[in-house]
């Protein structure tokens, strides 16, 4: 395991234990150095996690014309979308023309557009909405953590979540029999756009890599039970870049690896409301580091980066 991607138990902040202070120092160092970083403690529920994750990967088994009629459209509010594979291109948001990402995902978000939900698995749309629920509560956790780290309340940005647009996506990385395109990932470079991401992911061949300051890439540790945290672009911009959002991908397996490459991750994009303006936080602006980047909504600022991923 790296020492550059740390795991942290959280659970003494979440529980309001003795060594809070020092959980948070480490989720600190973690947000300035790497922007990734893995928790335990988190009291996510095993349960609602494990039939999000069977539920998903039965309804990717379904035929490909049943899925593609069940999730292309944009008519009801906390609906399902499906994107099929290599519909998007994520390495497009960093201005890299590459063929469309080997994945295919389901999308939720109760205050996103998708459509009906499928009958088939029974149960998707609930175990959608329930395992939404647990990451609102790990999400708020972590952002008090973030604000007790900067020197804020630790409630100073539950505003910015009253509404908030974030999103639950279940990824299926199917098996690659046979050779990907030419600068085709699985997932190709990209930092992620908003808050933070919280990832459920899984060990296998092919996996979440993450680039290091000095451009090296290193493979995310796979610790059963944890989950992958990381920094949004957006919160690096409240942070004036102290925070860092950074660049990641996830790899095509070896072609000789033997054994199922197949893969799938449950990422929960944690997004603010659509009219929170994203401005430099005061603790990060100096006179002699002022700030970088101008105030911007994050419906604007996600608005322009989702036209890049999906221009293909």
């Amino acid at each position: 395991m790296s020492a550059d991607i740390p795991v942290v138990d959280i659970g003494p902040f979440r529980r309001g234990e003795a060594g809070a202070g020092s959980t948070v120092k480490a989720v600190e160092a973690a947000c300035r150095d790497t922007g990734f970083f893995l928790v335990t403690g988190h009291g996510v529920s095993v349960e609602a996690t494990d039939r999000l994750y069977a539920l998903a990967r039965a309804f990717f088994d379904l035929p490909e014309d049943y899925k593609r009629a069940h999730g292309g459209g944009t008519d009801v509010t906390g609906g399902v979308a499906f994107a099929p594979l290599a519909q998007e291109a994520l390495a497009a948001t960093l201005g890299l023309k590459t063929p469309g990402d080997y994945k295919e995902s389901l999308n939720f978000g109760p205050r996103l557009p998708g459509s009906a939900w499928p009958a088939r698995p029974e149960g998707l749309h609930e175990a959608f909405e329930v395992y939404f629920r647990e990451m609102e509560a790990l999400a708020r956790v972590l952002r008090g953590m973030f604000c007790r780290a900067i020197g804020l309340a630790e409630d100073h940005f539950e505003p910015a979540f009253t509404h908030h647009k974030s999103a639950l996506r279940v990824i299926n990385y199917p098996e690659q029999k046979v050779d990907p395109l030419p600068g085709q990932m699985r997932a190709g470079v990209h930092t992620d756009y908003g808050f933070m991401t919280i990832l459920r992911s899984e060990a296998s061949s092919g996996g979440l890599q993450v680039q290091r300051r000095d451009g090296v890439w290193l493979d995310a540790p796979a610790i059963d039970g944890a989950f992958v945290v990381n920094i949004g672009d957006a919160f690096m911009r409240w942070t004036n870049d102290a925070w860092v959002s950074t660049p990641h991908r996830v790899a095509n397996p070896p072609r000789d690896g033997g054994g199922s490459s197949r893969r799938q991750s449950i990422p929960f994009f944690l997004n603010p409301n659509a009219d929170t303006l994203i401005a430099c936080l005061p603790q990060f602006e100096t006179p002699g580091q002022p700030a970088r980047y101008a105030p911007i909504t994050y419906a604007d600022y996600i608005a322009l980066k989702t036209r890049q991923a999906f221009a293909g």
